[in-house]
């Protein structure tokens, strides 16, 4: 695949979408459906690693597939209407498109429900690709040509090192600031109200000034 001038890579959960209420509604679903006790508040705090990585806190191994797949089934029913759209989310997006590139989503979630979101929130990736956590999401950003992967977790700052992309964090995950500064974040954003502006830097003048810029911004992030 030929590499776009400017490709950014965003994760899903808790990046582009608060996806806490939906998810915290399908682990319900899943309870009644398999009567087995999920606890739904203390799952939506662990939001990233895949699907599986939660589900074997409450089922034994050999009933992963199978829970999963049911799982994956209750989802569209109940998860993604309930999941909002994270402050400065669609602008973030539009930012990319704006300065002449694309704007992918590389995450953890089954790339169909992925799409759902996106579709029901009216944010335009120009593509999704699913399945993927921490250093696997290096897969498709080398793919695609990322320059730039946003994502919330250590597991994203992880993923764009492997891929030799800039890490942009945003504390608006599981991971707080200092733990995103300790994984290697090289940009710490409050959240993503202040892409566009840091984007436009970076297009600019380059990674290093808009790191510089930006400075304001992380110790904000750091201190929320």
């Amino acid at each position: 695949m030929a590499a776009h001038p400017l490709t950014v890579g965003f994760d899903l959960d808790m990046t582009l979408i608060d996806s806490r209420p939906g998810i915290k509604d399908a682990y319900r679903a899943l309870s009644a459906r398999t009567g087995t006790y999920v606890d739904a508040d203390l799952a939506v705090t662990r939001l990233g690693p895949p699907l599986e990585d939660e589900l074997r806190r409450w089922f034994p191994e050999e009933r992963l597939a199978e829970i999963s797949e049911v799982y994956r089934e209750l989802y569209p029913r109940y998860a993604i209407t309930g999941s909002p759209a994270m402050p400065g989310a669609r602008e973030a997006v539009a930012a990319v498109h704006a300065a002449g590139g694309r704007a992918i989503v590389v995450t953890a979630k089954f790339t169909p429900n992925a799409e759902l979101h996106l579709a029901h929130l009216g944010i335009e990736a120009d593509e999704v690709i699913g399945s993927l956590w921490a250093e696997a999401k290096a897969e498709a950003l080398r793919a695609h040509g990322a320059r730039v992967y946003v994502g919330d977790h250590t597991g994203d700052v992880r993923g764009a090192h492997t891929a030799g992309a800039l890490s942009v964090a945003v504390p608006t995950g599981p991971c707080d600031a200092a733990e995103l500064r300790a994984a290697g974040a090289d940009v710490l954003l409050g959240d993503l109200t202040a892409f566009p502006s840091w984007l436009e830097r970076y297009v600019t003048v380059g990674a290093g000034a808009g790191e510089a810029a930006d400075a304001a911004d992380a110790a904000d992030a750091a201190s929320a």
